[in-house]
C-alpha cells in the first residue's frame, strides 16, 4: 500500500531534488556523507492554511508541482515509503525557481 502525507494548515511536503552530481566542468562527484543537505526541492502538497487567512484574504502562495528553495535547516525530514521528505511551514520556503526568457530577464532589469 502506498501512503500520501497530507500537510495540516500552513505546512507543505516537499520531495528534494537530487543534487547535481556533475559539475560544470565535466567532473562526476561522488555521493559522500560531508555533502551539503538539500535546499531545494518540489512541492508535493500543501495545507489548507491557517483560518484567519481567510478573513484577510491571504492565500496559499504555492501550489503542488512548484520548484522551491528552502533553508538547510528548514522543518522536518520523514520517510513515507522509503522516500525522504520535507514537512514544513509555507514562511519557511525562500521563493519558488521559475523558468523565464532572457527577452523577460532583459526587461525586468532596470534601466
Amino acid at each position: 500500500m502506498k501512503h500520501f502525507l497530507r500537510p495540516l494548515f500552513d505546512r507543505v511536503v516537499i520531495k528534494e531534488l537530487e543534487p547535481e552530481r556533475f559539475r560544470r566542468s565535466g567532473l562526476l562527484v561522488p555521493a559522500g556523507s560531508n555533502e551539503p543537505p538539500p535546499q531545494h526541492g518540489i512541492v508535493l502538497a500543501v495545507g489548507q492554511g491557517l483560518d484567519w487567512w481567510d478573513h484577510v484574504g491571504v492565500r496559499m502562495p504555492i501550489a503542488p508541482g512548484d520548484h522551491v528553495v528552502f533553508h538547510t535547516s528548514a522543518g522536518a525530514w520523514v520517510e513515507v515509503d522509503e522516500e525522504r521528505l520535507l514537512v514544513c511551514r509555507v514562511g519557511e520556503i525562500l521563493g519558488v525557481l521559475e523558468e523565464v526568457t532572457t527577452d523577460e530577464l532583459e526587461e525586468s532589469e532596470p534601466s
